[in-house]
């Protein structure tokens, strides 16, 4: 199942709006769609942290994604240009190149 990532703000929001009572945590969850479990755990660093909550998470993810997709383009173009080459030296005739 995909893994669905959610902004600081909506996180802040949903939270904020089950600690003042204004939703309860079931119906919080039917509304937007969210297992029980991952309210609890927004909660939970949400007490803990605050204001501040969901801040490290997410930009050292995006970081780390960030430099997942550098690298894997990376490696497409060191797989074009390999292929490029063997196909060069293939048609000189230099060698027995394998594919």
């Amino acid at each position: 199942m995909h893994k669905r990532q959610h902004s600081r703000e909506f996180k802040l929001d949903v939270v904020r709006q089950v600690s003042t009572g204004q939703k309860r945590p079931a119906q919080a969850c039917r509304e937007y769609g969210l297992a029980a479990s991952v309210l609890s755990r927004w909660r939970k660093e949400y007490e803990e942290r605050g204001e501040s909550a969901f801040l490290s998470t997410e930009s050292g993810s995006t970081k780390e994604d960030s430099r997942i997709a550098e690298l894997e383009r990376f490696c497409g173009q060191l797989a074009l240009e390999n292929q490029v080459l063997k196909k060069a030296l293939q048609s000189r005739g230099l060698g027995n190149v394998t594919p």
